[in-house]
């Protein structure tokens, strides 16, 4: 009797322990899914992830006031005194020969519809038809500078003045043209050159231009 009921405890006790096992294993998987972090809310969409297009205002145009560059070199050119390159017509006059010289006038005329001056002497280079000055600058003859008004349709003029190649033996070219810049401005005004050879290099080559004074020539 003894013998039969010690192996009938152990069985019971066997499946005790199995069952208490299984509830334990039970628990804790139950424990382990309730700890899981849980959905919330979805994620938001923004227009970046969507594609869609955003609605921005666009920026203010700039309004930039209109250059009155122009207007102010416009106005300049017809309240300053002074006769600018755009307003005058440049020539030269006939020739003036004596003793051994050659003199020639080079005249400004006044083309514009206002009175302008003009004071000091002009610029002359004698160039080909390239272009390319030909000789030096005139040397100046010295003298004491007047202003010159010129009304519209009146002139000054300035005496252009060297030694007769022929006489002097300098070495000469042919100009194609004389440019003529007005006192004080940048731009010459181009004339015909039609008197022949003029002096560029050797001895008495040098070339004069007198200041500028009213009229056309002596």
């Amino acid at each position: 009797m003894a013998n039969t009921s010690q192996p009938v405890r152990r069985t019971a006790l066997l499946a005790s322990a199995v069952a208490l096992l299984g509830l334990l294993n039970a628990c804790g998987s139950q424990s382990s899914t309730s700890g899981a972090p849980q959905p919330t809310e979805a994620p938001r969409t923004t227009p970046a992830d969507t594609g869609a297009a955003t609605s921005t205002a666009p920026a203010p145009a700039v309004t930039t006031a209109p250059s009155d560059t122009a207007g102010s070199a416009s106005a300049s050119a017809r309240t300053d005194g002074r006769c600018h390159t755009s307003e005058l017509r440049a020539a030269v006059g006939r020739v003036d020969p004596g003793a051994g010289q050659r003199n020639f006038p080079i005249v400004l005329t006044n083309a514009s519809g206002r009175t302008c001056t003009l004071y000091g002497y002009p610029g002359a280079a004698f160039v080909d038809a390239s272009g390319r000055q030909l000789g030096p600058d005139p040397e100046r003859e010295p003298a004491s500078p007047r202003t010159v008004s010129l009304t519209p349709g009146k002139s000054a003029w300035a005496g252009l003045s060297f030694s007769s190649p022929q006489i002097s033996g300098a070495r000469t070219a042919a100009p194609a043209a004389l440019l003529v810049t007005p006192p004080d401005e940048r731009d010459p005004i181009e004339v015909e050159w039609t008197a022949g050879e003029v002096p560029v290099g050797g001895d008495e080559s040098s070339v004069s231009v007198t200041a500028l004074d009213a009229g056309t020539g002596p």
